[in-house]
């Protein structure tokens, strides 16, 4: 395995972590998010939609540390990938359209963890090794 996938795999894991953290604090105190992140419009954070927050932040991290554990999984790496990908188009919709996150401390933190893990598992593509079937399909093309 590559260094550059060792890496990704540690970073997969740190993200995962402080997942679960958020986690932990969305399921405890909903006004965390009302302060942190929701500030432009804290009145529609309630306790529904922190606990909801909470499990789709769960799954992301319960996602991110299964591909740190089997980084060479392509189908497993690709949903990864999705997920950084929602949460990036979830803070950047919320604070642009719905105007519900202005862009503070708080969004940008998931916003520059969203962006740097999109960029380093596009990255990441490059170091996986080729399936037998890329190399049975490139054969043929040479033939």
């Amino acid at each position: 395995m590559s260094r550059f996938l060792n890496v990704l795999r540690s970073w997969l894991v740190m993200v995962s972590v402080i997942a679960v953290g958020n986690t932990v604090q969305s399921f405890r105190d909903h006004s965390f998010l009302s302060e942190k992140l929701y500030t432009g419009t804290p009145e529609f954070v309630n306790g529904l939609q922190a606990r909801t927050f909470g499990v789709w932040t769960l799954l992301s991290s319960i996602i991110r540390c299964a591909c740190a554990i089997d980084i060479q999984n392509r189908t497993l790496y690709h949903i990864t990938l999705w997920t950084f990908v929602l949460a990036l188009g979830h803070f950047l919709s919320e604070a642009f359209i719905y105007k519900t996150a202005p862009l503070t401390i708080g969004v940008m933190a998931p916003l520059i963890v969203a962006s740097f893990s999109i960029i380093g598992m596009l990255i990441g593509f490059q170091c996986f090794p080729e399936t037998q079937e890329e190399v049975g399909t490139r054969q043929k093309k040479r033939n």
